[in-house]
C-alpha cells in the first residue's frame, strides 16, 4: 500500500510497510498514482499528453522514470507486501508479563475546576484520596518484582494534582532510588501539574529527580481562564505562567512540555501554542480534547477542518522557526525516520494494560489512567497483582491489525492501532476506533513527514 498527498510544494509518496518514504517531482507523482492499474505504453502515452506543454517531459524521460519506479519495487522501497499481519497478534505474548512503566495517582484530588477535566476534576468519578507512602512503595515492589530482566522503569506520578501530595512524592522517589543499585534498576520519573503548588522546592526536587515534567497550559490567558479555573471560578494563568517559566529556565530549558488542550472554543489551537513560544516555552504539545459529542467543549466536524489547517499552518511555521534558529518543538511533530520504533512497538502499541499500568491512591490496577474508575477495566491490585487475567489478554489483543478499519489504513505502523482508551470511550469497544482521533492523528503524520522531507531537502 502506498499513501501520496501534496504538502506545502512537496509531492510525498509513502510505502507503507517498508516506511520509506519519496519526495518526487509532479510527473513521478503522476506515474506512481497510475502504476499499478495501467501498462508501462497507457503511462506514457497519458503523461505526454497531460504535459504536453512542457518540453522536459519526453518518452524517454517517463521510460527512465518508470524504471527507476521498478528498481524501487524490486528493492521493497515501493508497493512492498505486508508481511507484518501473521506476526501483530503474537509479538505481545512473547514479552510475557513483563511491567515497564506505572502511573502513580498520588492524588484524586485537585485543586482546580477545569470544566473538561475527564477525571472529574481528579476524582475519576469516585472518592477524593491521596495515595499513602505504604501504597505507593508497594506499587514500587510490584513494578519491580513485575519488570522482569528490564533495567529502566518509568513511573509517572499523576493526579489529579500530584503535588497535593508532595510529600509522598519524595518520600517514594526517595525509595526507588534506595534500592535501584540492589535490584539493578534505574527509575525515570515523570510529574505532570497544574502548576499551582509550584514553589522553590518543588523546582529543585523536580530539577534534581525528574527525567520530565509535564506543565499544563492551554495556551492564550483567554482561552486558558475560560476553562482551568479554580474552585472560586477564579482563572489561573497568572498565577502559574511565572512559576512555569521559572522551573524551565532552572532545568535549563530541557526535559519538559507545556501541555494544553484545545476544544470548541479555540480549534484555531496555533495561537495558544505560538502564544506559549512568545512566553519562552520550547517545548510543546496541544491534545484535542476527548469528550462526549454533547459536551460544549467537543470538537465539531467543522472544527476538525479548522484544526487539519492549523497543523499544516503549525508544519510551515515550524520550518521557518527553524531556519532562522528559533526551533520549537512540537511533540506530534517528532517522528525518527530511521531510528525510530522498533516493529514490534509499531505493531503492538503503547502496552496499556500490559506493559503499562495505572495505580489508583487505593492500590487498585487499571489499564491506564484513562480507564481508572471503571470497575469493569480493573485489573487487580498491588498486593496481588494481575487477577483480572481475561482482561489483561484482551489489551494484549490490541494491536494495529486488531481492528477491520486499520487494516487499510496507511498510517496504522504510525500509530499501531491507536488509544485504547479513546476507542472505548467512543465505540464502547477497546478495538473499536475514534473516528476523530483518526482523522487528525493522520493528518499529524502527514505534516511531520512533509517536515522531514523539507529537511532533507535543507529547507
Amino acid at each position: 500500500m502506498i499513501h501520496q498527498y501534496q504538502l506545502n510544494g512537496y509531492n510525498i509518496v509513502l510505502d507503507t510497510c517498508s516506511g520509506s518514504i519519496h519526495a518526487v517531482d509532479e510527473v513521478a507523482y503522476d506515474i506512481i498514482a497510475m502504476y499499478p492499474d495501467f501498462s508501462r505504453e497507457e503511462i506514457i502515452a497519458r503523461m505526454l499528453e497531460k504535459y504536453s506543454g512542457r518540453q522536459d517531459v519526453t518518452a524517454a524521460d517517463l521510460e527512465q522514470c518508470l524504471d527507476d519506479i521498478e528498481t524501487l519495487i524490486k528493492e521493497g522501497k515501493l508497493f512492498s507486501q505486508d508481511t507484518y499481519a501473521d506476526m501483530a497478534g503474537t509479538l505481545k505474548e512473547r514479552s510475557g508479563d513483563v511491567v515497564k512503566a506505572l502511573c502513580l495517582h498520588v492524588a484524586h484530588t485537585c485543586n482546580l475546576n477545569c470544566s473538561y477535566c475527564f477525571a472529574s476534576q481528579g476524582r475519576f468519578s469516585g472518592e477524593r484520596g491521596l495515595m499513602s507512602f505504604e501504597v505507593g512503595k508497594q506499587a514500587l515492589d510490584f513494578l519491580i518484582a513485575s519488570s522482569g530482566k528490564r533495567h529502566n522503569l518509568e513511573v509517572d506520578f499523576f493526579g489529579g494534582e500530584p503535588l497535593m501530595n508532595f510529600d509522598v512524592v519524595k518520600k517514594l522517589t526517595a525509595y526507588a532510588r534506595s534500592i535501584e543499585k540492589e535490584k539493578g534498576k534505574n527509575f525515570r520519573f515523570t510529574l505532570t501539574t497544574n502548576g499551582m503548588l509550584i514553589d522553590d522546592d518543588v523546582i529543585d526536587f523536580c530539577n534534581r529527580e525528574m527525567s520530565n515534567v509535564v506543565l499544563s497550559l492551554d495556551g492564550r490567558k483567554e482561552i486558558h481562564d475560560a476553562l482551568r479555573v479554580d474552585y472560586a471560578g477564579n482563572g489561573s494563568y497568572d498565577r502559574i505562567v511565572p512559576k512555569f517559566q521559572k522551573l524551565v529556565k532552572e532545568r535549563g530549558n530541557v526535559h519538559y512540555y507545556m501541555r494544553g488542550t484545545f476544544t470548541h472554543r479555540n480549534p484555531d489551537f496555533t495561537k495558544d501554542l505560538f502564544h506559549m513560544a512568545d512566553l519562552g516555552f520550547t517545548e510543546l504539545s496541544m491534545e484535542p480534547v476527548v469528550c462526549s459529542p454533547s459536551d460544549p467543549a467537543a470538537l465539531t466536524q467543522e472544527d476538525i477542518e479548522i484544526v487539519k489547517e492549523q497543523y499544516e499552518l503549525l508544519a510551515v511555521d515550524m520550518l521557518r522557526r527553524k531556519r532562522e534558529g528559533h526551533p520549537i518543538t512540537f511533540y506530534h511533530y517528532m517522528l525518527d525516520l530511521e531510528g525510530g520504533p522498533c516493529i514490534y512497538k509499531r505493531l503492538s502499541g503503547c502496552g496499556s494494560g500490559t506493559e503499562y499500568m495505572a495505580v489508583t491512591p487505593w492500590g487498585d490496577l487499571y489499564p491506564c489512567h484513562q480507564f481508572v474508575g471503571d470497575e469493569a477495566y480493573k485489573l487487580g491490585n498491588v498486593w496481588d497483582g494481575v487477577t483480572n487475567t481475561e482482561l489483561r489478554e484482551a489489551f494484549r489483543s490490541c494491536n494495529a491489525y486488531a481492528r477491520e478499519e486499520c487494516r487499510d489504513c496507511w498510517a496504522r505502523l504510525y500509530c499501531s492501532g491507536g488509544c485504547a482508551a479513546n476507542a472505548y470511550h467512543a465505540s464502547g469497544d477497546i478495538r473499536g476506533i475514534y473516528k476523530p482521533g483518526c482523522e487528525l492523528f493522520r493528518k499529524r503524520i502527514e505534516c511531520a513527514i512533509m517536515m522531514k522531507a523539507a529537511e532533507a531537502f535543507g529547507e
